[in-house]
């Protein structure tokens, strides 16, 4: 009997055994599964890998910098081709932190090519463009834009990405845009998710977009950053800016953000200003945090208008400024740039100016010894053409010619009228010579050719009509004579002796 006792009560323990084993591999595989679960749950509501950042804009218009003041990284390297960074992400809610690459593009337009190693046709779903012009040179501000959006639709276009899934990205742009409520009106959720809404709701919100809004729809959300906005009182003062420029200026940029519905917000790295919003603006549209500031106009050199508040209307708002421009003016005719006033100054005082500038002296010192040997030649010229009237025959020569030494007789008490009169003596002298000659020359040898009496009747006829002249020139010669100028009485004594 004891064996057999033994067999059961063994047999009775080993059921035992067996019942309390599969109890716990029942509770085993309850934990584990329980722990894959929350596992399960805990991965889905981790932050998502594989956010990028695409960084667009002008060389110096501060993408790195900026970039790296977010980051929390000092530095002042400047990157070529294809800059890489990344931002720490941290959602608190969950205690996850990840990292969101960013990606700079160079400035330089030869290297767009290298957009293919920063964003893919899986990867652009996950990304935010960003636009970064430069305040402190607001000529460029437009033309910077429409380069850089051509650009990035040049890149979207080579992906090639299928129609239903561009289509759908396009769809969830217009919805975001249209789902944009004033956080004051929002329903408070978590400090960084957004709380779901109810999907009546959304039906009953969302409202028709405008024609000029998305027009320029890239399946990704945008936002336009301008830096360097502490130069606004530099352009003030240094260019003359006035209110209606900057309202200009932003009113331009706000029509731009709406064709692409993207948002604005003006940042300064010098001040710190806006950054924090800036950063908090970004990982809202990437992992769609809660998002709590509102729009800020008031401020022109810190203003922040987030994708989907805009519209005409409050566009409108700045245009009633405008005194001496219109709206629909071209960006490039009122913001223009101002002329370089120091290059130009450098430039006057450089050592090779100088160099041309005495060359330059030095020709002109060349040529100047000509110019008074043609002053000096001027009085002879009149000299010697003024003895024209010699060439006439006649006593009525010699009496026009003592008139005009009447009222041309120098002023006895200049320096130079003892020349001037020594001058007019040899033109007298010269006139009485020749006019004595003339009558006497013809009756000599016609007195020995045996003419008749009549030519000597001619020429004493002659003699006689000359004499009144001849006296009064003879005074005039007697006056010039009392001069104590030498010159003048040894031009003077021969013309006497003749007359005699």
């Amino acid at each position: 009997m004891a064996p057999v006792l033994e067999k059961k009560l063994l047999g009775a323990v080993g059921t035992g055994d067996t019942m309390e084993n599969s109890n716990e591999d029942d509770e085993g595989q309850n934990l584990w599964s329980s722990i894959l679960s929350e596992v399960s749950t805990r991965s889905s509501s981790k932050l998502p890998s594989g956010k990028n950042v695409l960084l667009f804009g002008e060389d110096g218009s501060g993408k790195t910098t900026l970039m790296s003041k977010l980051q929390g990284a000092e530095h002042n390297k400047k990157g070529r081709g294809l800059e890489y960074l990344y931002l720490n992400v941290q959602d608190e809610d969950i205690d996850d932190l990840t990292r969101c690459s960013v990606w700079i593009l160079d400035g330089d337009l030869y290297h767009k090519g290298l957009l293919k190693f920063a964003v893919t046709a899986e990867s652009l779903k996950d990304s935010l463009a960003v636009f970064v012009v430069d305040m402190s040179r607001p000529w460029t501000i437009m033309e910077s834009l429409q380069k850089w959006t051509s650009v990035l639709r040049e890149h979207v276009d080579k992906l090639r990405i299928p129609p239903e899934e561009m289509r759908e990205m396009e769809q969830r742009m217009v919805k975001a845009f249209q789902e944009y409520v004033e956080p004051e009106e929002a329903t408070p959720g978590s400090p960084q998710r957004r709380a779901p809404a109810a999907a009546g709701e959304d039906e009953s919100v969302l409202l028709p977009l405008a024609d000029n809004v998305l027009t320029h729809n890239l399946g990704i959300p945008m936002l336009i950053v301008c830096t360097k906005c502490d130069a606004v009182n530099v352009l003030e003062k240094e260019h003359d800016y006035k209110e209606e420029h900057f309202d200009f200026i932003q009113s331009h940029i706000r029509r731009f953000c709406l064709q692409y519905g993207a948002g604005l917000i003006y940042t300064s790295v010098k001040e710190e200003k806006n950054l924090d919003l800036l950063y908090k603006y970004m990982v809202h549209k990437i992992y769609d945090f809660q998002f709590s500031s509102p729009a800020l106009v008031v401020e022109k050199d810190a203003v922040f208008i987030p994708s989907g508040w805009d519209n005409d209307k409050k566009i409108c708002i700045l245009h009633e400024n405008f005194t001496t421009v219109r709206p629909e003016d071209p960006f490039e005719d009122f913001i223009t740039k101002p002329p370089v006033r120091k290059l130009v100054h450098d430039k006057e005082i450089s050592a090779e100016d100088e160099q041309v500038f005495l060359m330059k002296q030095q020709s002109l010192l060349a040529k100047q010894p000509a110019t008074p040997t043609r002053g000096t030649e001027s009085p002879a010229r009149t000299a010697s053409g003024s003895p024209r009237p010699t060439g006439r025959t006649g006593p009525t020569n010699v009496a026009s010619v003592s008139p005009m030494t009447a009222v041309k007789k120098p002023d006895p008490n200049m320096k130079g009228a003892a020349a001037n009169e020594g001058v007019l003596a040899n033109f007298f002298n010269s006139l009485l010579s020749k006019k004595t000659g003339v009558p006497g020359s013809p009756g000599t040898p016609g007195a020995g050719a045996g003419a008749g009496t009549g030519t000597g009747v001619q020429g004493s006829a002659k003699k006689t009509g000359q004499k009144p002249g001849l006296t009064d020139v003879q005074a005039e010669l007697d006056r010039m004579t009392r001069k104590p100028d030498s010159l003048v009485t040894a031009n003077n004594t021969p013309a006497t002796e003749n007359e005699a």
